[in-house]
């Protein structure tokens, strides 16, 4: 089987520093975001994930530290990770800012066979029901940003690992592979900022550069170059509601993948610095009649240190 690897979120742009560790302290004060996210949730077996960051700049400005958790279930397989976030952040004029982030932590990976059922007996490839590993990483990113504009690129995990134990007894392959993100966004007001129209764009790629593996097992990578490309209005700095549309570019090229979901979602700032968010994606593969799409539900909190008073959004 080849599939997705690192969890995917439809309101990525609230917990960017799990993509990218260049993110910590950009909003400027500290930020707190849990989400939560069902995909195809009438599929037993469908992912579901949860994630957690906090971030935050330090009293040298130019530091911001950060920590990402991630629990991420796909049928039979369980993944859970935890890194922390370093980045420092170099002044580009008087507006923008350029990030530098590096990340280390660890990630737990596991399964249990025995919820699958073999049809022909036992299948070699499964014969130790609960493999476990420990797998040590370290990641890294770069972030430029003003307040009406950001660019930036991340590679959470650098090492790639064998998820194989017994490799000479049956021939077998698996790896958790790098995956690469590049994102981009834009903040372009409409009625002072009284409404503002915001467009970003997410694009993941796994098998970036495989082809430079020397083990021609490893060259070929199945999940496709996929991309998120949003479109958000925000309302008196408060209600924000967006659009989107998630596909591959394999999708345009050739019949190996095909349009994934449109994507609808809606956040709600409160005065105390309360954010509350939810979204939902319509599946436009064949999996959209038992799938019954995929949800999402957020909890975040902005901790204003700057106005020390009714948390303002940052756009990004």
């Amino acid at each position: 089987m080849q599939a997705q690897q690192d969890a995917m979120f439809t309101k990525y742009m609230f917990n960017s520093l799990v993509y990218n560790p260049a993110y910590a302290g950009s909003k400027e004060f500290m930020s707190v975001s849990l989400l939560h996210r069902t995909q195809w949730w009438n599929i037993p077996g469908g992912p579901n994930t949860q994630s957690f960051t906090i971030h935050s700049p330090l009293r040298n400005e130019r530091v911001g530290l950060g920590m990402s958790l991630i629990n991420d279930v796909i049928g039979p397989t369980h993944t859970i990770s935890a890194n922390l976030s370093y980045a420092y952040r170099i002044p580009v004029g008087e507006k923008a800012k350029l990030s530098v982030g590096l990340q280390g932590g660890l990630v737990n990976w596991r399964a249990d066979w025995s919820d699958l059922t073999l049809e022909e007996g036992t299948d070699e490839a499964f014969s130790e029901e609960q493999p476990t590993f420990w797998l040590p990483n370290f990641g890294a990113g770069i972030y430029f940003y003003t307040d009406r504009f950001y660019l930036g690129a991340g590679v959470p995990h650098l090492v790639e690992y064998d998820l194989r134990k017994n490799i000479d007894a049956v021939p077998q392959w698996a790896r958790q592979y790098r995956h690469y993100f590049f994102s981009a966004g834009a903040a372009f007001p409409l009625n002072g900022d009284a409404i503002v129209l915001k467009p970003s764009l997410l694009v993941k790629s796994v098998g970036l550069f495989s082809g430079f593996n020397k083990d021609e097992n490893y060259q070929n990578v199945g999940a496709p170059t996929e991309f998120d490309i949003d479109l958000s209005v925000l309302f008196y700095n408060a209600f924000w509601v967006g659009t989107s549309f998630r596909s591959s570019v394999e999708a345009f090229t050739d019949d190996s993948s095909s349009f994934d979901s449109i994507d609808f979602w809606a956040a709600y700032y409160l005065m105390n610095g309360l954010r509350i968010g939810a979204a939902y994606d319509f599946t436009l593969t064949k999996l959209r009649q038992p799938a019954q799409g995929s949800f999402e539900v957020m909890l975040g909190y902005e901790f204003n240190y700057v106005t020390k008073k009714a948390a303002t959004p940052r756009y990004f």
